[in-house]
């Protein structure tokens, strides 16, 4: 496991007011610390979902399929005025937007965004279960998560 420092990762961007959700951010695909600069860039400027501190960059071995890279994961915690699954949807178009394409499960991914959690709230509906399910399970959220939770 290694821990990468970049100009956004990690990061304090500002205080917060609506409801808090806290992003897991993954892929292993071409140029991923790259790739979630771009999404910084994106949350810093959206007018209902607003970056407000990130973690390192966790470089990790995959799980589940084991031929292919490495991933790079980190957290990040947002502002936000969207509802949870409004939330969802924004994600998922972030997703696509970087040409996210599912093909089985544990597959190599461009980019992979998973709300782990939403405030204090507790879901489980179809498509969508806050706090994520596994999160406490994963090293690439629980290191980066740590880190994230100072910033706060």
């Amino acid at each position: 496991l290694v821990l990468y420092y970049t100009a956004f990762y990690p990061g304090r961007f500002g205080s917060f007011h609506k409801s808090v959700a806290i992003l897991g951010l993954g892929g292993n695909i071409a140029n991923v610390p790259r790739r979630f600069k771009k999404v910084a860039l994106q949350l810093l400027r959206h007018p209902k979902v607003r970056l407000i501190a990130s973690a390192p960059i966790l470089k990790n071995p995959p799980f589940g399929y084991l031929d292919q890279p490495h991933f790079y994961n980190t957290v990040i915690a947002v502002d936000t005025t969207l509802s949870p699954k409004e939330l969802l949807r924004f994600v998922l178009y972030l997703e696509r937007r970087y040409k996210r394409v599912r093909t089985f499960k544990n597959a190599p991914r461009s980019l992979d965004i998973d709300i782990i959690f939403y405030a204090d709230r507790i879901i489980n509906i179809k498509d969508l279960t806050i706090p994520h399910p596994f999160w406490h399970q994963r090293e690439s959220v629980i290191i980066p998560l740590r880190f994230l939770l100072e910033k706060l």
